[in-house]
């Protein structure tokens, strides 16, 4: 157990409206109408986050008093000076996850802003959008797949209209082709941030303050010092790929893994946190992201990220999601496996594969384009919206 964190006297685990623990009704006939709030530190532990499991096991991050105050800088940025007058904030994303919790919910009370609340069953596309125009929500958090199931709402602003200021998003890298409808679909820049649940809001773009580049996570947001560095912690050149890390200590950065500390020690190397996440820095500060470096795809010499192959198959007519991981192959060591959702009333089959296939090989380079394709009914999605990778990869054995 971390230092500094007080042993817990009770323990609730509450199912739904509470009945699902006999006594969460008894103990609460002991609370009290009365705060005494505890003299903390800065760095005393607060909260614990689970990271979201896309490559292993879900990892308790324990974050300390900080974290909130540390992520203003990056929410406001997101969301071109938030907060500003009659601003009203919606997210689809869960308030357990860092993304809710901390780049919505936390920051919007800190500065006395309404957060829209609403729980759907499951996310509706078309609901998202007259929700956004019923309520007259001004600012929005909206993960990448959210985004690209909303992509097939026609004529959305026709039929719903929208008061949006500012839209966010982050989780997942967008591509060139989601940004551009965002641009239409909104009619404002989407601004997309970078970062984990053991250290997040690292990196972000500010539409209001410098361009925003499709593709690109953007800079390292003030107040963090992020870098793109070997294995060993030392930063690389301009323009060479390896770890996005970030310097400790650091306003957001987690205090170490709850009772791992094994897991903790592997995350920092030479002063620095290293998020495993793969990217690139140009001369300009701008950040592209890669891949994650579990989810590199070794093939004939070659390092491969997924991010690129993903963002061009979205470009395809017939492709409505879709994700790439390496399959063993006897000659290259990996090949590019792509598993493709169609859209609705498209005819999968060998000709739309090899159609597929060539239409990544014309846009990228050839080392690059799927060898296979596989079409799904849904891709493996964390509660978060991520692709869970590590799901698709054990179905190489399966397809």
């Amino acid at each position: 157990m971390p230092d500094g964190l007080p042993d817990l006297a009770t323990i609730l685990v509450v199912d739904g409206d509470g009945r699902g623990n006999p006594m969460f009704w008894p103990s609460l006939e002991h609370a009290t109408d009365e705060f005494s709030p505890v003299d903390t530190g800065i760095d005393d532990p607060a909260l614990v986050i689970y990271t979201s499991g896309t490559t292993g096991k879900p990892k308790g991050a324990l974050h300390a008093h900080r974290v909130l105050l540390g992520h203003l800088p990056g929410v406001q940025l997101a969301h071109d000076f938030f907060p500003m007058a009659g601003d009203l904030y919606w997210t689809p994303a869960d308030w357990a996850w860092i993304g809710g919790l901390l780049d919505v919910l936390l920051p919007s009370l800190y500065f006395g802003i309404p957060v829209l609340a609403h729980r759907a069953r499951k996310f509706d596309p078309e609901e998202a959008f007259a929700l956004m125009a019923r309520h007259g929500v001004i600012n929005a958090f909206l993960p990448p797949t959210a985004l690209k199931m909303m992509r097939l709402v026609p004529a959305p602003y026709e039929r719903f209209g929208h008061c949006l200021r500012s839209v966010a998003s982050g989780g997942e890298a967008l591509g060139e082709d989601i940004l551009g409808w965002c641009r239409e679909a909104f009619g404002v820049e989407v601004n997309e941030f970078y970062g984990q649940t053991e250290a997040n809001l690292l990196v972000g773009n500010c539409a209001s303050l410098f361009p925003v580049r499709p593709g690109s996570m953007g800079r390292a947001t003030p107040g963090h010092r992020v870098e793109v560095v070997r294995p060993d912690g030392r930063p690389l050149p301009t323009g060479e790929s390896g770890i996005v890390g970030v310097r400790h200590p650091d306003p957001v950065m987690f205090l170490g893994y709850w009772n791992n500390p094994e897991a903790t020690r592997a995350k920092f190397s030479g002063g620095w946190c290293l998020t495993g996440d793969v990217a690139v820095k140009d001369a300009d500060g701008y950040f592209w992201y890669k891949g994650r470096e579990d989810d590199l795809i070794s093939s004939g010499g070659y390092r491969i990220g997924p991010t690129d192959i993903e963002d061009c198959l979205m470009k395809h007519p017939a492709v409505l999601i879709a994700a790439v991981v390496g399959s063993p192959d006897p000659v290259r060591g990996e090949i590019v496996k792509a598993f493709v959702v169609a859209k609705a009333g498209v005819a999968t089959g060998p000709g739309l594969s090899v159609e597929i296939c060539n239409f990544v090989g014309a846009r990228l380079a050839h080392y690059q384009a799927p060898r296979e394709v596989v079409f799904v009914p849904a891709l493996p999605l964390t509660a978060t919206g991520k692709i869970m990778r590590r799901e698709l990869r054990a179905l190489n054995d399966d397809v």
